[in-house]
């Protein structure tokens, strides 16, 4: 993932992951406090209450 990326924003392979891994933190630290984070234009992550993750798509379809 962090290579595809890497292509698409003309940055290296590594600047890609840590940007990646600054998601994943920011959505796992978002469920931690409120149950829930959004992905601006893709969905919503919500935990249930016998904590799982579930991912719902935004109603948009590009």
């Amino acid at each position: 993932m962090a290579k595809r990326m890497a292509r698409q924003a003309g940055v290296t392979e590594g600047e890609a992951a840590d940007r990646l891994d600054g998601v994943v933190r920011h959505i796992l630290s978002a469920l931690r406090k409120s149950g829930e984070a959004d992905l601006p234009g893709l969905g919503r992550f919500t935990r249930g209450s016998d904590g799982t993750v579930r991912f719902e798509r935004s109603g948009r379809d590009d």
